[in-house]
């Protein structure tokens, strides 16, 4: 087979992923009803998605964009190019735009003042100021615009296709929108990459300029293990949030979209996280380094690699369920020699049901150099074969 094809490989067709999947079977949970138009649910370690509706319709993301202005200021500080000490600038524009005047959520900066870093990072993610996200957007890349570009950027560095962003704190941009999916596994990775500062968006109240403002996430205050990240509303997307909560060590992220009052979006996020911690018990599939599959080789001295993942693959399963997992291993190949260790080859995609609740990136573990003549021609000899029954036999 020419190297671009896709190739699926069924985990049935590897005895070891055959017996771990089969160990216990699976199904689905008592159906989740909701009424937001957009909701997903992710356990944070296992990345398996417990829930989800429209997860991948494109939403106005309003103040929840905040979670990525977040990312580059945190990664900023992590890579010691910004301290916590550090001051920046109030301008005019920050001032105008995102303070008392215009009206929105604002930690009350006062023009032409200094702050420092820590406390506008504060009055990011606490009070959900604006002028605070449009602070630190000038103090990071000079403007607005060029932090949004940056913000985008990163995105796409991050892998998420979807996230596109035009300003630093959610105003309604008909360019700026997200997907609930991808604003889940931005959550897990900023909460995983950056624990030392995650901590912020935690805080009950925030004081600047004497004003004592409370949390905007209403869910801090209620018995669900919530501990961070955004809330958000204005006309044109409803009210949102991106939320994580944790109970018995076990980390849950949500985010709602399209919520018609911010009732509704406590009610049914409360509801999403209980159902959630209560449905659902976790099931080991393969240890770090532990085979997963094997990926075709061509011209190699063997004619197949051994496929592995760097953490644990975990999955979150129903309890009381009757239905199992199903898998495949997807990537393109055959992979060509020589092939070494480490490399990032293949995903693993676990379905249950139609629906897909797991993908990791699975890697090669075992070097293979190239076979000998009479192999590499015998391959080479398979793949025409296969050419020519692709081209005059499943073209018919």
């Amino acid at each position: 087979m020419r190297p671009g094809l896709k190739r699926l490989l069924a985990l049935a067709l590897a005895a070891l992923a055959a017996a771990l999947l089969a160990a216990r079977p699976v199904a689905a949970a008592q159906p989740f009803q909701t009424s937001v138009p957009s909701a997903i649910l992710i356990d944070a370690d296992s990345q398996t998605v417990l829930f989800e509706k429209n997860a991948d319709a494109p939403e106005v993301p309003a103040s929840t964009t905040k979670v990525m202005t977040a990312e580059l200021v945190f990664r900023a500080l992590a890579q010691g190019k910004l301290k916590l000490d550090d001051t920046f600038d109030v301008s005019e524009h920050a001032w105008r735009t995102g303070g008392a005047l215009a009206r929105g959520s604002t930690m009350f900066a006062a023009l032409n003042s200094k702050i420092r870093v820590e406390d506008l990072i504060r009055g990011l993610v606490i009070v959900s100021g604006n002028d605070a996200a449009i602070v630190l957007a000038e103090g990071l890349a000079g403007s607005e615009g060029a932090f949004a570009t940056r913000m985008t950027e990163r995105a796409r560095e991050l892998g998420f296709a979807h996230l596109t962003f035009t300003n630093p704190w959610g105003q309604d941009d008909p360019d700026q929108r997200v997907t609930s999916r991808e604003m889940a596994s931005l959550a897990a990775y900023l909460i995983r990459t950056y624990p030392q500062y995650y901590h912020y968006f935690g805080e009950k109240d925030f004081t600047w300029n004497k004003i004592k403002q409370p949390n905007r996430n209403p869910l801090l205050t209620m018995d669900v293990g919530a501990d961070g990240l955004k809330t958000g509303n204005i006309d044109t997307s409803g009210y949102g949030i991106v939320a994580s909560a944790v109970q018995n060590g076990q980390r849950l992220i949500l985010v709602i979209y399209g919520a018609k009052s911010a009732k509704e979006r406590e009610s049914e996020a409360v509801r999403l996280f209980q159902w959630g911690f209560r449905s659902f018990e976790s099931k080991m599939l393969f240890q770090p380094g532990e085979v997963v599959g094997y990926a075709q080789v061509y011209g190699g001295s063997s004619g197949s690699e051994p496929l592995v993942s760097d953490t644990p693959i975990r999955v979150l399963i129903p309890r009381d369920s009757d239905e199992k997992l199903k898998g495949q291993i997807v990537y393109t190949g055959p992979l060509m020699t020589p092939v070494s260790p480490g490399h990032e080859v293949a995903h693993l995609r676990v379905f249950r049901g139609p629906d897909e609740i797991l993908e990791i990136p699975l890697r090669t573990s075992a070097a293979i150099g190239p076979g000998t003549l009479p192999r590499r021609a015998m391959d080479a000899s398979l793949e025409f074969a296969e050419q020519l029954f692709r081209k005059y036999v499943l073209k018919k």
